[in-house]
């Protein structure tokens, strides 16, 4: 008979019902929990007690029904169609902070929903989380049009934003604790957001993506393989001025930025991350090498290196683009919980791959939406057309 442990009944039971009030790792023991009873709590909403007194649980906790997601459809100004869902906990702090946490390609806002730990940080925290979900098939997002990466220019990113001013104006929300994160997709639009609304942003957690600008195609459903194969070696300078032409005269502050990645991606080679490292580095003025690391931070493979306050990153040697998310240490840089233990002084890794003057950027405007991060169901691109030094044109003298 299939005995799992207290902690296994709360994976169960969520999002519709939570398992609280046990002691943390659960503690309930395997002869407390057996299958039948698990049938009784899952198919009978009334009698509860009764339930967990039949399981021999009903010291250990107490079945709490959970907030659930909901959809919004009249938050404002929506161009690309993009979609809002948001969590609200049921012990909502006062002037709440907000998380838009983004979904990968393939994704929707259900899925990231149940499969990351935001809304169960939310129920701790007091926070709401907007799970933004893309509207195009194959569900990624645009990052590679002129209007996505420009401020006030409307498409996916507008949207979001958008999304976010709807949430602190209805919840009296806390406009200085506004923060982003994603999975790949979602961490290319998570730099795109830190870029392009540094304004609405405090801090960005970015899983495995590529930085701003750097899948700019033109088009909204553009595949731009120079970045996404690590083929750029650009400098920090150039980064640097990608973002802040994304909103061009803005200076006031920036978010701080944490950068994910591993180093065995093959969906979006590991170079991306030492770009992204040289585009915040850049914009806050710190050295490519960082200062300080943490081994085994926040577990191992993984190790995390600080650049300065506002910019570190964590690299996972040997990981995949099947990367973790470390939701204790999100709410950290986040600022829901304590500092961080002291470090010691190393260098960064320092970056191998290189592109000559010549490279070229394959865009594919007919490719499927999900080739972005190279989802399930691509083939490659189906037509394309080669420009010259594309990454060397920016933004701001685009036509």
């Amino acid at each position: 008979m299939i005995q799992p442990a207290a902690s296994g009944l709360a994976q169960i039971l969520r999002p519709g019902w939570e398992l609280v009030g046990a002691a943390p790792g659960g503690t309930t023991s395997s002869e407390q929990i057996t299958t039948p009873c698990f049938f009784i709590m899952r198919f009978l909403t009334t009698a509860v007690t009764s339930a967990l007194a039949l399981c021999g649980i009903a010291a250990a906790g107490v079945l709490e029904r959970r907030a659930s997601l909901q959809q919004v459809t009249n938050f404002g100004a929506n161009t690309s169609g993009t979609k809002m869902y948001i969590y609200v906990p049921s012990k909502l702090a006062t002037n709440p902070a907000v998380v838009v946490a983004i979904h990968y390609c393939t994704g929707t806002a259900n899925a990231y929903y149940a499969g990351t730990p935001y809304a169960g940080l939310a129920d701790r925290y007091g926070f709401i989380v907007i799970y933004p979900e893309s509207p195009y098939s194959g569900t990624c997002w645009d990052v590679s049009s002129r209007a996505a990466l420009t401020h006030n220019g409307g498409a996916d990113s507008n949207s979001i934003v958008n999304m976010v001013s709807y949430v602190l104006d209805k919840y009296n929300g806390d406009k200085s604790r506004v923060f982003v994160t994603g999975s790949s997709s979602g961490a290319m639009m998570t730099n795109v957001l830190a870029a392009t609304y540094p304004d609405v942003f405090a801090a960005g957690i970015v899983y495995a993506g590529v930085p701003a600008t750097c899948f700019y195609t033109g088009t909204v459903n553009g595949w731009n393989s120079t970045c996404s194969q690590g083929k750029l070696d650009l400098t920090q300078e150039y980064w640097a001025n990608q973002a802040r032409n994304a909103y061009p005269g803005y200076n006031g502050p920036r978010p701080r930025m944490r950068i994910h990645h591993g180093t065995a991606d093959t969906t979006l080679n590991v170079q991306n991350y030492y770009e992204t490292i040289k585009q915040w580095t850049g914009v806050f003025g710190y050295s490519a090498t960082a200062s300080k690391t943490y081994p085994n931070t926040p577990a191992s493979p993984y190790t995390r290196y600080v650049f300065g306050p506002n910019v570190e990153g964590v690299l996972g040697s040997g990981v995949t683009h099947d990367i973790k998310i470390f939701g204790d240490a999100d709410m950290e840089w986040f600022g829901f919980t304590g500092s961080s233990p002291t470090t010691t002084t190393a260098s960064s890794p320092s970056s191998t791959l290189t592109t000559s003057a010549t490279a070229t950027t394959t865009v594919s405007a007919g490719a499927a939406h999900y080739a972005q991060c190279g989802g399930i169901g691509w083939s490659g691109a189906t037509s394309h057309k080669t420009i010259p030094n594309a990454f060397d044109v920016t933004l701001s003298h685009i036509e």
